[in-house]
């Protein structure tokens, strides 16, 4: 038999994540996205180095003060009810009397789940549960927000509550680290992105800076006439920039399936 070897989870990662923005860990399943949170959160201890957050030591249980934390496959009671899980975590803060009450009522009214807050967690889909999750997360009014992957196993739907759930955050001012494996997703609310390989840390920095293709620029027309197109069709080949490719603007599929859903339930509604 050979002995057992340790495996190495992430190396050598250097990453600085600034207050109010969106940052996206990206990688594959694997990559070491779920260590780097736990080491950030205190959860994991790493071999060397450290991490701080708001300034101080993250081994340190007072730096968690200001974290709300969604873990990939939260656990919740399922015995309790929407209301009755947000009540828990809130008294496991602190929290009592008038001020958790309104806390509740805030967030279930946030995160879309009011007219659900009696009904027991067993009862819930899956994005309820990640919605429900991100309530707990926020029921101290933490300033930092971290999730791992909060969309994982949900619908498209329920991923776009989900995802302006995040962009609400952002404009709360609440700095988020996310980590995720949907990158179209990332690219819609990410502010800085940093991808992961093999526990390496291969890219980093601004979205838009990363993902624009060096010396090409686009055009997005609407309404134009197929004589106007030629015409700069024309101009450009006049000049020494060449024309890579003319097409359709394209939506995503994302769009195109709620597009279609929401207009398929419409139907629905109206010969009802």
């Amino acid at each position: 038999m050979h002995p057992s070897r340790g495996i190495v989870a992430v190396k050598d990662l250097n990453l600085r994540i600034e207050p109010g923005e969106v940052f996206g860990l990206l990688g594959p399943n694997g990559s070491g996205k779920s260590t780097t949170l736990k080491i950030i959160l205190g959860l994991v201890s790493p071999t060397r180095g450290r991490t701080e957050i708001f300034g101080r030591d993250s081994r340190l249980v007072e730096s968690r003060e200001a974290v709300g934390f969604l873990p990939e496959n939260p656990y919740f009671y399922k015995y309790l009810s929407g209301e009755e899980t947000l009540r828990f975590f809130g008294r496991l803060c602190g929290l009592r009397g008038a001020r958790l009450k309104k806390q509740i009522d805030e967030l279930l009214e946030l995160v879309g789940l009011t007219r659900a807050r009696k009904r027991r967690l067993a009862t819930y889909s899956k994005g309820m549960l990640q919605r429900i999750g991100l309530a707990q997360a926020l029921i101290h009014d933490p300033r930092l927000v971290v999730l791992d992957e909060p969309t994982a196993g949900v619908d498209p739907a329920g991923s776009r509550e989900i995802r302006d759930l995040i962009l609400d955050l952002k404009r709360r001012g609440i700095t988020v680290l996310l980590s995720s494996h949907l990158l179209a997703q990332a690219q819609e609310i990410c502010d800085r992105v940093g991808i992961l390989a093999d526990g390496l840390l291969v890219r980093e920095g601004h979205l838009q800076e990363l993902i624009a293709i060096e010396n090409q620029t686009e055009l997005v027309i609407a309404d134009a006439s197929t004589q106007l197109v030629n015409e700069i069709e024309s101009m450009i080949n006049r000049s020494s920039a060449k024309l890579i490719e003319r097409r359709k603007s394209t939506t995503t599929l994302e769009r195109l399936f709620l597009e279609a859903t929401a207009k398929n339930d419409e139907g629905m509604t109206k010969h009802t």
